[in-house]
């Protein structure tokens, strides 16, 4: 067990290390990063673009102040939870211990779990009280995604807020999903305590809101946690990549205007000592991508992490992540024998299927990070490219699409403000029509709420997958978590839709029977050739399957083992890669696309 000062101590050795850093990364930032700067903050939020190493980061830095004798709670609040990939064991929806991490409980907020627990909490005291057709009724509003929302928020208020936890634990370290999830989460303290201070008629949002009333002194504490300088830290993390730090300094932008600060920038994935051309070109790449970040991120503390050459999975790895060890003495542990990638399909094989068997709706779903809005890109040109008239879309809410070069597209932006404004007045419109004041005034405090922001972007989404009658749409889906709830709901937002007062437009009944229609729709399911991606994107087949929603090609993006390198590093990560490429063409039956490593982060796609 290694007590703080000594920790601090082990943080300098590695700055004075790091200072004899070669001249193709040693302006990317002062030193590695050091746990022991983030001791003192209670709580610590780790946040940032998909696929970044959020989860590794956070993990890593829990495991340190555990080890240094801190009581840790470690709490993802990803929809895709995968911290029981990365400790290898169960993690639960309560505190877990940690197996080999003394003094480390981990906890996923299990969305599913929390609706289904909150469901309760509202309907038991009913039950055996009112009649059945009215506890069916009350169920009947609980049944939607807004339901499932409201639910994580009220845990996540609850960590933030309870004395007891305060009491139990040292710290608390959130692993939050990508960020635009994140960002809708940390903006519900307030929204939440707006609507409610405003609900004068008891009324709530489909009834979701049930029960809610009674937490506003709650709430009203995680809003203010959330902006205590001394005592909660936001630590974003990127890749030393364009997107990435643009994403960051997004982030740290729209928190700021509720007056939550950036403490950290964590730039992970650091390539230290080059060795050959294509390690040389990537360094050279990171190093441009740093020092062109936005000037967002200008006044925020950075600190870096290195490339590692193995798999950040299991305690061990997590300790070596942030040791101060020199990346390329860890390849030396790897086996350094890559098997060429041979007998796999290229994109413009990809491109050809979908095209000739006339498809109609493809979208592209996997983890957060794995390229999908790259490859959604080059789909949507390669078929254009073939004759066929292509709209471009998606449904993350950190839109990226306006990083890519769409020329020749027709491209949709969800825009959420106005689309929200678009369906309030459309509902009060109709109110108008047929109700007195008192009335559209109670309609009016319904739509209030945030679940119906939920309802008006979905009604959006669904206009535009209605456009595959004329063109193939093609959609640049959010990480899997957020897009699997989105699916789900397909059913009950009409039902939501009609509850406020809305009509329910075709393009929401017809839209699930559309996706599950093989015949018409396509997931392309993408991943990277490492652990979490590909065991996630197995998971996601399997959710494919029980949603009865068509799965078909798989894109392995990023592959080291497509480079050529000699560099210690990347030829190992490049041998690590084999058996998780073995593995996908397991899951696919073959039918997979292999897509070479590109240092940009952005352009990754490459035919052939």
């Amino acid at each position: 067990m290694m007590p703080l000062p000594a920790l601090a101590a082990a943080g300098r050795i590695a700055a004075s290390m790091h200072s004899q850093t070669t001249e193709a990364t040693k302006t990317i930032t002062s030193r590695q990063l050091e746990v022991a700067e983030l001791a003192s903050y209670k709580f610590l939020f780790f946040t940032g673009k998909g696929g970044v190493g959020k989860t590794s980061v956070s993990c890593a830095v829990a495991v340190a102040l555990a080890d240094a004798g801190r009581r840790i709670l470690l709490v993802t609040t990803d929809p895709a939870s995968n911290l029981g990939d990365v400790f290898g064991q169960k993690v639960g929806i309560e505190p877990t211990a940690v197996a080999g991490v003394t003094n480390l409980w981990a906890e996923e907020v299990d969305p599913v779990k929390a609706a289904a627990a909150y469901r309760e909490q509202v309907v038991g005291p009913y039950r055996g009280v009112l009649p059945k057709d009215a506890i069916a009724n009350i169920e009947e509003q609980l049944s939607g995604s807004c339901t499932v929302e409201i639910a994580s928020f009220d845990r996540f208020a609850t960590l933030l807020s309870d004395p007891e936890i305060a009491r139990r634990y040292d710290n608390v370290i959130f692993d939050t999903a990508p960020t635009g999830h994140t960002l809708r989460m940390l903006e519900l303290p307030s929204a939440w305590t707006s609507y409610l201070n405003k609900n004068t008629t008891g009324t709530s949002c489909l009834g979701q809101l049930a029960g809610l009333g009674d937490k506003r002194d709650s709430y009203r504490r995680a809003m203010s946690v959330l902006k205590e300088r001394g005592r909660t830290a936001l630590v974003l993390v990127s890749r030393p990549q364009p997107l990435a730090l643009k994403e960051a300094a997004r982030t740290a932008a729209e928190l700021s205007d509720f007056g939550i600060l950036a403490r950290m920038l964590v730039v992970n994935g650091i390539l230290e000592r080059p060795i050959d051309e294509a390690a040389r070109t990537i360094a050279a790449a990171q190093r441009k991508a740093v020092d062109d970040m936005p000037e967002e991120l200008a006044g925020v503390k950075r600190r870096f992490v290195p490339l590692r050459a193995f798999d950040v999975t299991g305690a061990k790895n997590l300790r070596a992540l942030l040791s101060t060890g020199d990346a390329a003495n860890d390849a030396s542990e790897v086996a350094q024998a890559s098997s060429p990638v041979s007998g796999l399909a290229s994109l413009t094989d990809l491109v050809s299927d979908l095209h000739e068997r006339h498809l109609r709706v493809v979208l592209t779903m996997g983890k957060g990070g794995v390229g999908k809005t790259s490859v959604a890109v080059a789909i949507a040109k390669g078929l254009a490219a073939l004759g066929d008239r292509v709209r471009l879309t998606t449904t993350d809410p950190a839109d990226h699409l306006s990083a890519f070069d769409v020329s020749g597209l027709e491209v949709s932006h969800i825009n959420e403000a106005t689309e929200l404004a678009s369906y309030k007045e459309e509902v009060l419109a109709k109110a108008r029509q047929t109700m007195g004041a008192s009335d559209v005034a109670y309609v009016e405090e319904d739509l209030r709420s945030p679940c119906t922001q939920e309802i008006a972007t979905f009604r959006a989404f669904a206009r535009i997958i209605e456009r595959a009658d004329d063109e193939v749409v093609v959609v640049d889906t959010a990480p899997t978590g957020h897009t699997l709830l989105l699916l789900e709901s397909a059913q009950s937002y009409g039902r939501q839709i009609a509850h406020t007062g809305g009509d329910v437009p075709e393009s929401v009944v017809r839209l699930l029977p559309r996706l599950r229609d093989s015949a018409q729709s396509e997931v392309v399911v993408v991943t990277l050739p490492e652990d979490t991606p590909v065991r996630e994107a197995g998971r996601l087949v399997a959710d494919l399957d029980r949603a009865e929603i068509h799965h078909g090609w798989w894109v392995i993006n990023q592959c080291f083992s497509m480079t050529n390198t000699t560099d210690l590093v990347l030829s190992a990560r490049a041998a690590a890669e084999t058996r998780w490429i073995s593995r996908v063409r397991e899951l696919s039956g073959d039918k997979v696309v292999a897509i070479p490593w590109d240092a940009s982060g952005k352009l990754m796609i490459r035919n052939g």
